[in-house]
């Protein structure tokens, strides 16, 4: 069963050099809202680039874009970023800034990654997800996780990614993307099993009901 292989995986988390200050000039930064430890919104801004120097809770959206014959979208994450860059990672991802509901951030960041305009009825919510990862020089992302999966409409060729956060996108089928964790594991962000194993899953439930 896929969360049998799935929690087999063992994922460690990349660890990188930099300096706060090289961190504000190497990723772009932005206003955000903490949350509490309940994830809810607290009304306190901060800057993307202070919440992860202090391991401050924020929140994120992940898209996840498939296709009618069970492919799976994936983007590379710039070489430029300072998590995790160069892996390969979820379609659409990016924090929510602040004041901003979680959908229209959803909207805001498939637009701005991949050029790809999508609706509130396009979007279907599967909940959150909470991750906590440490990396060198007190840079810690805690965030929680918005999670949508998306069928996507539009042809790949048509798609256009955005050269400053994104490397690449490629598709994949969901069983060559299995296949990737269980053999490749150290080439894609380290989300966790039961994360990957709760997309997948609503991903195949999603084409065998449409």
């Amino acid at each position: 069963m896929l969360s049998t292989f799935l929690a087999s995986l063992f994922f460690t988390p990349t660890t990188h050099s930099f300096t706060p200050k090289q961190y504000l000039q190497s990723d772009m930064d932005e206003l955000i809202e903490l949350l509490d430890a309940n994830g809810q919104p607290t009304g306190q801004s901060c800057l993307k680039s202070i919440a992860h120097q202090q391991g401050l809770f924020h929140a994120s959206v992940h898209i996840w874009f498939y296709t009618t014959n069970g492919q799976v979208l994936l983007q590379k994450r710039k070489h430029t970023k300072n998590i995790f860059p160069g892996l390969w990672d979820v379609s659409v991802a990016g924090h929510i800034s602040f004041g901003e509901k979680e959908l229209i951030s959803a909207i805001r960041e498939t637009e701005e990654e991949i050029g790809l305009t999508v609706n509130e009825k396009d979007l279907k919510y599967l909940g959150t997800s909470r991750h906590k990862n440490e990396h060198a020089n007190k840079l810690i992302d805690f965030e929680l996780h918005h999670l949508y999966i998306s069928l996507l409409k539009a042809p790949f060729s048509n798609l256009k990614i955005q050269e400053t956060e994104v490397a690449a996108i490629k598709l994949l089928s969901i069983e060559e993307f299995k296949a990737e964790l269980r053999n490749n594991s150290t080439n894609y962000v380290p989300h966790g099993a039961d994360y990957y194993s709760r997309i997948v899953n609503a991903i195949q439930k999603a084409l065998t009901t449409n």
